[in-house]
């Protein structure tokens, strides 16, 4: 059997540029990404139909998947409502948290001149699985109503 490791390295390339600038290139990039699409959704209502494309899974079975309610979380976090994000999908909240930290640390590291190498095992991975999981089973529950977007 196979050990199983996901691991996230970076590197700056070698140029004439000073360190810092070389190794956050792709780190600013990838912000500016993720800037312009929340901007995107903070501009364009997700609440309001016609927008954006409906849940594939919920159109077809009449259940939550992990990510149903995502676009408005990201809409009302845009807005500064922390308490309408975590009602339209506590789990997609809390990974925008996580990845916001994961970034820094891949800023930080990068201006540093050093690769991220951030190592998830198969403990973690199975852990992050079933998290991922058990929201979408309880939210589908009659008593997780709570959790739907």
């Amino acid at each position: 059997m196979q050990n199983s490791r996901v691991t996230v390295e970076t590197s700056a390339p070698a140029t004439g540029r000073p360190a810092t600038l070389r190794g956050l290139a792709v780190p600013l990039g990838v912000l500016g990404g993720v800037a312009a699409a929340f901007t995107y959704v903070g501009a364009v209502d997700p609440n309001r139909p016609g927008h954006y494309p409906a849940c594939p899974l919920l159109q077809a079975t009449g259940i939550y998947c992990p990510g149903c309610g995502g676009l408005r979380g990201a809409h009302a976090l845009v807005h500064g409502d922390l308490t309408a994000a975590l009602g339209a999908n506590a789990l997609a909240v809390a990974g925008y948290a996580v990845l916001a930290v994961l970034w820094t640390v891949w800023a930080v590291r990068a201006a540093r001149g050093k690769p991220l190498g951030i190592t998830f095992g198969r403990v973690q991975l199975w852990a992050i699985g079933a998290v991922v999981l058990a929201f979408t089973v309880v939210r589908n529950l009659p008593f997780g109503g709570f959790l739907h977007p």
